[in-house]
């Protein structure tokens, strides 16, 4: 069986997914065509029920459960790993709800984040996330920046306004949940778990190999630095990428709860997790 499987060329996917795309570990009658996308374009593609399996950020789930459940390894969940509002260096940043605002995605975590701590913003475009940095060097407004870019922008001249997951660490208590893995809820059950102990299996793997970076991450790396590629990995693959967790569902819970505040609406969610 062969299944698509969708996630960003990011140093943290291509980390975790190495061992489970390359046949360096066994994966029995379950095999995977990888899919590396930018993660709006997999947003994107998740509400469309595009892919079997596929990253996204969470920010986005309450708008495919119908379609997708969430597996218990893959994620990018963590405490201080949130996205940045970054302004140019001579910006005066007293009222955010003057300036335009770039975020990388509208369906992403990001996007949310910015959302809470920013209600009355409206001035907002949706950009690519390896844009953004130059959105905002070229004095056109502020930006919401993810990924390596966390590690690039003040050598670009650029300063940080706020750290947007630090304040949803203060305002809810809970670690920041980014990005998970989903796979169809049309898929065998028992096939959906032994896909999940898979994932967790590549991650194990990676782990015991590491610091040493394998030419799948270099060559999907962007022409980043070694050094950025592990900050890259040492931020957003943890403890909470192997398994959830109780702790871990519990702050995509929240994450939910958050977006029905902010959206005014219900949404049906008994049953994120495959169990």
């Amino acid at each position: 069986m062969k299944y698509t499987l969708g996630f960003s060329p990011c140093p943290n996917d291509t980390f975790i997914f190495d061992a489970l795309v390359n046949n360096k570990i066994d994966t029995g009658n379950i095999s995977f065509e990888p899919v590396l996308e930018d993660v709006q374009t997999l947003n994107e593609w998740a509400m469309q029920g595009k892919l079997a399996i596929t990253k996204l950020s969470y920010g986005v789930l309450p708008l495919v459960l119908k379609t997708y459940a969430v597996l218990n390894s893959g994620s990018a969940l963590g405490r201080g790993v949130g996205p940045l509002l970054i302004a140019g260096k001579d910006a005066v940043t007293e009222n955010i709800e003057d300036y335009t605002v770039a975020i990388p995605g509208e369906q992403t975590t990001a996007h949310l984040l910015f959302s809470l701590a920013y209600p009355k913003a409206r001035k907002k475009i949706f950009l690519r996330y390896d844009a953004i940095e130059d959105f905002v060097s070229s004095g056109q407004g502020l930006g919401v920046i993810i990924h390596e870019n966390r590690f690039t922008y003040a050598d670009k001249g650029l300063k940080k306004i706020v750290d947007l997951g630090d304040f949803w660490e203060k305002e809810t208590g809970n670690a920041i949940p980014l990005g998970g893995i989903v796979v169809k809820r049309d898929i065998d059950i028992s096939i959906q778990r032994e896909i999940d102990g898979l994932i967790k299996k590549s991650i194990e793997y990676a782990f015991a190999n590491y610091p040493q970076l394998n030419d799948y991450i270099r060559n999907n790396a962007q022409e980043m630095s070694e050094d950025v590629m592990r900050k890259h990995i040492d931020l957003y693959v943890n403890d909470y990428s192997i398994n959830l967790g109780e702790e871990g569902k519990k702050t995509v819970k929240k994450l939910m709860d958050v977006y029905q505040q902010l959206n005014d609406c219900t949404i049906g969610y008994d049953e994120i997790f495959v169990s």
